[in-house]
């Protein structure tokens, strides 16, 4: 008789997953899901009880905010990049997988040759450190958006900034500080790399970047935070999260955004979309319906 496991008593499989993208090889990095109570007001312009419908509406909790958390690595052939790097070690419970889940997918962190972060919140930086403060990806070059780096790195900004944002400019000096030489700035509209260009996706925070990765006629825009989660933001495209620091210019750079995914019929990446955090969007009235891609097993 075979042996029977009990429910519960295994580990889910590692989470990654790979498309193409023309000659690349892209691959979802699970860093974790973190679900808390929504706090009152998480959205700035629209009621506690319209915001919990919404949240019912797709599934989820109507009380409860579920963050995911998904980078994305590539392959281009001749370097392994990587956007941005999750909680890294000193994340919360349920997240920091991204490196076991890399390693999962047959990279090792040394075989990492660039990082190119999309901004400077934890969730997306915090993983380029150790908690030894080793750089977690040591033969990586760091590029950075370069008007990120002006805001967060600037000591006069960081003296007048309200109590809630004085973490975010200390954890941007503890990750970048010690070998802020080597950390190089990118532009918006310039390639960073061959197959990689920065788009202005500012609003969530001064200079966040999406990043549109190219090869042969196929293309994905890894969108970083321009929504929170797409199945409620995509929606309601309208909405002013918390966490956006412009609200006004946050919706306009989501409306931009999705309406060129719409129209071009562009795959979309987002890091907190519900894995593997790719798809299309569909313009629906005044606001879109997020479409996650079919998987495939090749």
């Amino acid at each position: 008789m075979n042996a029977i496991i009990s429910p519960g008593s295994a580990a889910q499989a590692p989470g990654f997953y790979r498309f193409r993208i023309g000659s690349f090889e892209a691959i979802a990095l699970h860093d974790g899901v973190i679900v808390r109570d929504r706090p009152e007001g998480f959205v700035r312009n629209a009621s506690d009880a319209e915001v919990g419908d919404a949240y019912a509406s797709t599934g989820m909790a109507r009380d409860k905010l579920t963050l995911t958390f998904t980078a994305l690595a590539i392959n281009t052939g001749e370097r392994i990049v990587l956007i941005d790097t999750g909680f890294g070690e000193g994340g919360a419970p349920a997240a920091g997988m991204l490196s076991a889940n890399l390693s999962a997918a047959g990279v090792r962190p040394e075989d990492v040759g660039t990082v190119i972060i999309s901004h400077f919140h934890g969730d997306h930086i915090s993983g380029l450190r150790k908690t030894d403060e080793t750089l977690a990806f040591p033969n990586a070059e760091i590029a950075v958006p370069e008007a990120e780096w002006d805001y967060w790195m600037d000591d006069a900004r960081m003296s007048a900034a309200p109590d809630g944002l004085k973490g975010t400019f200390a954890l941007a000096r503890r990750i970048f500080g010690p070998n802020a030489r080597d950390v190089r700035r990118y532009a918006w509209g310039k390639e960073i790399l061959p197959g990689f260009t920065a788009v202005k996706a500012s609003g969530h925070t001064p200079g966040m970047s999406a990043i549109e990765i190219a090869s042969g006629d196929e293309a994905t825009m890894f969108v970083a935070d321009i929504t929170n989660n797409p199945l409620v933001f995509a929606r309601h495209p309208e909405w002013q999260a918390v966490f956006d620091m412009d609200p006004q210019e946050a919706v306009s750079a989501r409306r931009r955004l999705l309406d060129r995914a719409a129209a071009d019929r562009l795959r979309l990446f987002f890091f907190h979309a519900p894995f593997p955090a790719t798809g299309f969007i569909i313009k629906n009235g005044e606001g879109y319906e997020y479409v996650p891609a079919l998987w495939s097993a090749r």
